[in-house]
C-alpha cells in the first residue's frame, strides 16, 4: 500500500496507557488491509477540540475516554441521538464535512450484560460520568430500574435528577441483583473495590467497564461469592465492533480478529 493515504485513529483521554483499543483496531485493520493506524494520545480538555478536529478533518476519527466523554458531546459537529440522549460522546469521525459523534457505549454495556444473562430488574451503577450515563440509558431500553453509588454526594444528587428526567425509576441499592462499575476504579494496583460487598447483598451479576489482566480485583472477588461477573474487555469489543461500523460503514468489521486481540493482551 505504499503511497496509499493512512487514516489516523485515536483514543483520547487521561489517562490511556492502559487502553488496548489500539491493539484491538489496529489488528483489524491489517486483518482487512486496510490503511489505517490507531495510537493512543493522553490529553487534556485544552488539547481537545483541536485532536477532534484534526483527526476527523484529516479523514481519521477515533475514541474518546475518561475524563472527556461529555465535553466531547458538547464539541462534535453532528451529535447523533444517542450522543444527545447520552449526554456523552465516545466516537467521532468525519461525516459531510463535519466532525461526526456517536456513543457506541450502551451498545457495548448492553452485550456485556446480555453474555451475563443480565436482563431487567434492579441495577446499581457506581459513577456519575459518561460511562455511567451510558449504563442507564442501557437499563431503560432493558426496562430496568437503577441506584446510584458516588463517592460525592452532591454529584450523586445531580445524577440522580438526570436520571428522573429521562423517564428510569429508582430504586434502594440494597434491592438491587446486578451491579455496574462505571467509575476508574481498578485502573490502579491499590484502588478500593467500587461497590463493596455489603452495598447490595441480593446482587446476582456484575460488569466492570475497566478491564485487566486476568479480570480486574473487584471482578476477581465478585467471583469469590459467586456472582456471575465479568470485567470490561467484552465491552471494549462490542463498543468497538460498533464504532468501526461508523468509520468504514461499507466493510464488515472482524469480530473474532478484535476479540482475539483484546483477549490474548489480557490472558
Amino acid at each position: 500500500m505504499a503511497g496509499e493515504r493512512v487514516r489516523v485513529f485515536a483514543i483520547l483521554g487521561d489517562p490511556v496507557v492502559h487502553s488496548l483499543s489500539p491493539a484491538m483496531y489496529n489488528a483489524a485493520f491489517r486483518a482487512l488491509g486496510l490503511s489505517a493506524a490507531y495510537v493512543p494520545i493522553r490529553c487534556s480538555s485544552r488539547d481537545l477540540p483541536g485532536l477532534l478536529g484534526g483527526l476527523a478533518r484529516s479523514g481519521g476519527g477515533g475514541n474518546i475516554t475518561v475524563p472527556h466523554k461529555e465535553l466531547a458531546a458538547r464539541l462534535v459537529q453532528d451529535a447523533s441521538e444517542m450522543v444527545r440522549e447520552v449526554g456523552a460522546c465516545n466516537t467521532f469521525w468525519r461525516h459531510a464535512e463535519r466532525v461526526r459523534g456517536d456513543n457506541t457505549d450502551v451498545e457495548g454495556v448492553a452485550e456485556a450484560l446480555r453474555q451475563l444473562g443480565v436482563t431487567a430488574g434492579h441495577w446499581l451503577v457506581a459513577g456519575t460520568g459518561g460511562g455511567a450515563r451510558a449504563v442507564v440509558i442501557a437499563a431503560r431500553r432493558a426496562g430496568a430500574s437503577v441506584a446510584v453509588r458516588s463517592r460525592d454526594p452532591a454529584r450523586a444528587a445531580e445524577f440522580g435528577e438526570w436520571i428522573r428526567e429521562r423517564g428510569v425509576p429508582m430504586v434502594d441499592a440494597a434491592s438491587c441483583t446486578v451491579l455496574v462499575n462505571a467509575t476508574p476504579l481498578g485502573l490502579r494496583r491499590g484502588d478500593p473495590p467500587p461497590i463493596p460487598d455489603d452495598a447490595a447483598p441480593a446482587a446476582e451479576a456484575a460488569l466492570d467497564l475497566v478491564y485487566a489482566s486476568g479480570a480486574t480485583p473487584w471482578i476477581l472477588e465478585c467471583r469469590r461469592r459467586g456472582l456471575a461477573a465479568a470485567d470490561g474487555r467484552e465491552m471494549l469489543i462490542a463498543q468497538g465492533v460498533a464504532a468501526f461500523r461508523r468509520w468504514y460503514p461499507d466493510t464488515a468489521p472482524p469480530v473474532e480478529v478484535m476479540r482475539a486481540a483484546v483477549h490474548g493482551a489480557l490472558r
